[in-house]
């Protein structure tokens, strides 16, 4: 999937200029509240006309202002899920599901019904009438009724935001079966970063109306330290891991990874369970001698990769750990006190309790 956007559009105060491609399997739209995340998504979608944009999906062309091209919605193929499910009160859960298939001709329709509720897990709901449906069933119906449309591009709008705790950490295993096992591309809209970093393959990372950086999203986390106030503080390392085996005694779980043995708090999955890991640069502290007697349970060695100002009296040090990175934020003080330099052997120490779980 290549999907191109170019936006110039004025809402109310906020002047939205946004640029961006994206070959991701699962590109999020990121960024604070108000940062024009929902302008961009409609325009996307077609529920918004913006004032100059163009849009186009492996080349194809739903936008262009310059030379008048407008695309109606009903035939973008584009399926939309949001953040409130919006089913249909008076039909059955079966009943919600086809109704998207309407939206989409027979001859185009590529999405097997079957294969959408065993993936959704739907089974036992479909005789069941919306308000007979928990907030997170709501919403798994709503996933399938966009994915019967046999939709070109699954737009997610916050589809968690309405739902609590218990039901959000029951969608997002859904989420990440649409990601891996079906190949339609999805643009996902959050303002969580643990949502983000557990989902994404690629981020747009948006600020009042711009885009501030855009990737791979463990290329960009980093460079949430450039931004300002408390999104400066979630910057850091994204680590793909492996749950290896779970101490029930201690609470821990222990984690393979490619910096090594790695420690973290509570119970995360089964063995084998595939994770990734949010090490926040604030969290981790560096050493140039092995560090001893310290109750923190993850000590990884590795060189300094680089060493970039930071705001005020912090610097933010890149420390490769063989494949992998891991960003530090400390202050000038520590790095000039350390005699922190390029290819200098550091040691990043990271308490169990500070490693952040998958969607937290």
């Amino acid at each position: 999937m290549s999907l191109s956007v170019s936006i110039r559009h004025r809402l109310a105060s906020l002047d939205i200029n946004v640029n961006f491609e994206s070959t991701g399997r699962l590109t999020a739209l990121f960024g604070p509240s108000g940062c024009g995340k929902t302008t961009v998504i409609n325009v996307i979608a077609g529920l918004l006309r913006p004032a100059e944009a163009r849009i186009a999906l492996d080349g194809d062309v739903f936008v262009d202002t310059a030379s008048g091209r407008w695309t109606p919605p009903h035939l973008r193929r584009i399926g939309y899920v949001f953040q409130d499910a919006r089913l249909l009160p008076h039909l059955t859960v079966q009943q919600n599901l086809r109704y998207g298939r309407w939206f989409t001709a027979a001859s185009a329709r590529y999405v097997d019904e079957a294969a959408v509720v065993e993936l959704l897990g739907l089974s036992s709901l479909l005789a069941r009438r919306p308000a007979h449906l928990s907030g997170g069933e709501r919403q798994r119906v709503a996933i399938g009724r966009a994915l019967l449309q046999s939709p070109r591009l699954l737009l997610m709008y916050e589809p968690l935001a309405s739902l609590d705790d218990a039901r959000k950490h029951e969608i997002l295993p859904y989420v990440e079966r649409l990601r891996d096992e079906l190949k339609i591309p999805v643009v996902y809209v959050s303002h969580v970063l643990g949502e983000v970093t557990r989902l994404a393959s690629d981020i747009i990372l948006m600020s009042k109306g711009h885009v501030i950086s855009a990737g791979p999203v463990r290329d960009v986390l980093p460079t949430l330290a450039a931004a300002s106030g408390e999104l400066a503080q979630e910057a850091g390392s994204l680590i793909d891991a492996t749950v290896r085996a779970y101490d029930s005694d201690d609470g821990l779980t222990t984690l393979a990874s490619p910096l090594g043995e790695l420690r973290l708090a509570g119970a995360v999955g089964t063995p084998g369970k595939a994770l990734r890991i949010h090490i926040r640069a604030t969290d981790v502290m560096l050493a140039t001698t092995p560090p001893s007697g310290l109750s923190a349970l993850n000590v990884f060695q590795g060189t300094v990769a680089a060493i970039a100002e930071g705001d005020g009296a912090s610097v933010d040090v890149r420390m490769a750990v063989g494949a992998a990175v891991v960003s530090a934020r400390i202050t000038r003080f520590s790095a000039r006190r350390l005699a922190l330099a390029q290819g200098k052997t550091v040691y990043a120490v990271v308490k169990a309790m500070s490693v952040r779980p998958p969607g937290a």
